[in-house]
């Protein structure tokens, strides 16, 4: 990794302690893996989404302008899922993250958790996955955050 990405990296460890939107234990039905009958026959995912962003100004104002509607993350894990085909786990909670990052400006990091449940694996198991995270300032850099003086200014 380079470094300003590794410095860019530390600085935004930080974000993952503030507010955050949470999406848990999602069900979508898709053809995601590297074997004939999972592109065919499709199989169970479960998805979990963390979204950090400054909910400040939705929580004093109680208006879902001033917020990410859940339903809208929602939206994009569906449509990622149930949508294209890529073989990896790993490309599928890449575009739920970086299509979360680059639809909503206000959101600066983003948790994806992909789990397929049902897995050709001898032994006892809830799920096998992947977990990502990713940062605005790394991952999508060219959309830059909400303007906090802007929002500031509306109170």
């Amino acid at each position: 990794m380079a470094a300003s990405s590794c410095g860019a990296m530390t600085e935004d460890i930080g974000i993952l302690t503030g507010d955050k939107l949470i999406l848990r234990g999602l069900k979508l039905h898709g053809f995601h893996g590297v074997k004939p009958e999972e592109k065919k026959l499709g199989q169970k995912f479960l998805v979990d989404v963390d979204a950090w962003m400054d909910l400040r100004l939705a929580g004093k104002s109680d208006l879902l302008s001033d917020t990410v509607s859940y339903t809208d993350i929602y939206r994009i894990e569906k449509e990622v899922v149930e949508g294209q085909s890529p073989n990896l786990l790993e490309s599928v909670a890449q575009l739920i993250a970086s299509t979360t990052l680059t639809k909503y400006s206000q959101i600066s990091a983003v948790r994806v958790k992909v789990g397929k449940p049902h897995v050709a694996v001898h032994g006892p198991l809830d799920y096998l996955g992947v977990e990502i995270i990713r940062y605005r300032s790394i991952d999508a850099p060219n959309r830059p955050l909400l303007n906090i003086w802007r929002v500031e200014s509306r109170k």
